[in-house]
């Protein structure tokens, strides 16, 4: 049980926003295909792990894509162990279409600007700055708790929780949940009330590519035969596709909860519920769960051809499904009645769909940490419309949840920033992160 007397002290907050500014300074842009180097910030990690008399490992698949694994031993040899992990690179950033430059880490006006702000060097921060605090007050948790630091989470993994969980088992030994990003942050709804949601699942990813085939031939020429055409025409059947509702028990106790803080009977078991019905009468707070209630297949790119008076042999297209748990087999079926006979498809990255149970123990300990901290605030569970680490290391038998907190201004779009311009934190938010953090591990 957590010693409710302990408190947080001045360096860990004063460490966490210098992480977090710091870690932003070092680019580890990840262009995908390949084109990132993490090994700086992952030097950075070790260092500051080290320091807090830890032993990390340095692992790489590929040069320069650097992860950072290390073990914290906990006070009872008999727990299963708890992995927390966080992502060291970050999506690319147009410095022109920013305020601030977006890899200068500044702090200004009680915020921390910069990529990575939210996704996810904060959180890479308050991890280091929590382990850094227990070194300092001879802190031990119940359990072992996993520290893991990765490369790679912004494309394919391959490089970073794959290779970790495919190649390096051994360092994960007795972790049976872990936590991560996308959880635990303020969501303002416009009318007074918090809400803190905890992510119990994730949808899996399906990145498709579409082919066409047809006969070349002169642009000028009739072509029952266009492969630009025949693509063009799934693609459209594609994008208009409405997809039939599925609630998996994450959602459908994300629905129940959000329901009763507005006085309404969500009714999920119901024969005549209507979750289109029930989204409205949620107001803004809908946006929580309006993703996770069916699956979705997005077109994303087109390329075809090389000359307007040329029609070319073949066309391709790129989509971006995802899907619910359980759905994957729908989710094959309707591709492929929705391509037809002349489009063909397959996965260019595929990776499972995720659900963790909303009545554990753990999850009851991250609902009180967070209600410690943010009294006036409502948590609930949710399920991510993406995707995680969390997804390669479930090949290791370990429950993933979302739990990476922050307490938020109202006014403050979270979600907007991540992958988005001028992403940023606040100092404040920071500070509660790492109380609530420590309060969670302490006690978990």
């Amino acid at each position: 049980m957590a010693d409710q007397a302990f408190q947080v002290d001045e360096l860990a907050l004063d460490e966490v926003v210098t992480f977090t500014s710091e870690l932003i300074r070092i680019d580890t842009t990840n262009r995908g295909g390949g084109d990132c180097q993490e090994r700086p910030a992952a030097e950075y990690a070790a260092a500051k792990l080290a320091e807090a008399g830890l032993e990390p490992t340095l692992l790489e698949r590929t040069k320069g894509r650097t992860n950072v694994v290390a073990r914290i031993a906990g006070t009872d040899p008999s727990a299963d162990a708890m992995l927390v992990h966080g992502h060291l690179d970050v999506v690319p950033a147009e410095a022109g279409d920013w305020s601030v430059h977006p890899f200068s880490g500044e702090i200004r006006d009680g915020v921390v600007w910069g990529r990575g702000a939210v996704d996810m060097k904060n959180m890479d921060a308050m991890i280091l700055a929590v382990v850094r605090q227990w070194a300092r007050a001879g802190v031990r948790p119940r359990r072992d708790i996993v520290v893991a630091f990765t490369a790679d989470e912004e494309a394919s993994a391959e490089d970073g929780s794959g290779f970790l969980a495919d190649r390096h088992a051994g360092l994960f030994e007795g972790c049976t949940e872990g936590i991560s990003e996308s959880g635990a942050f303020t969501f303002h709804d416009g009318q007074g009330k918090q809400i803190y949601p905890i992510a119990a699942g994730e949808r899996g990813t399906g990145w498709l590519r579409l082919t066409a085939h047809g006969k070349a031939g002169h642009g000028s020429k009739v072509n029952h035969a266009n492969a630009v055409t025949r693509l063009a025409a799934a693609v459209a059947r594609i994008g208009a596709h409405e997809w039939p509702v599925r609630l998996t028990p994450t959602v459908a106790a994300a629905l129940t909860e959000l329901a009763a803080l507005y006085g309404i009977d969500a009714g999920v078991d119901s024969p005549d519920f209507s979750a289109d019905e029930l989204l409205a009468k949620l107001g803004p707070a809908a946006a929580l769960v309006a993703p996770t209630v069916r699956n979705s297949a997005n077109p994303t790119m087109l390329s075809a051809g090389y000359k307007v008076n040329v029609i070319p042999g073949e066309a391709t297209a790129h989509i971006d499904g995802r899907y619910l748990p359980g759905g994957e087999d729908e989710f094959r079926e309707t591709l492929d009645r929705l391509t037809g006979p002349d489009v063909e498809w397959e996965f260019e990255h595929r990776e499972v769909a995720l659900q963790a149970p909303v009545d554990s123990p753990t999850f009851a300990r991250m609902r009180s940490a967070v209600e410690e901290f943010a009294p006036e605030g409502h948590v609930v569970p949710y399920c991510m419309s993406g995707g995680t680490d969390a997804k390669q290391f479930s090949r290791l038998g370990i429950t993933g949840y979302g739990f990476a907190p922050l307490k938020l201004p109202e006014g403050f779009d979270y979600q907007a920033l991540f992958h988005g311009v001028d992403e940023r934190v606040p100092v404040e938010a920071l500070h509660f992160g790492v109380r609530v953090l420590d309060r969670f591990l302490r006690s978990a």
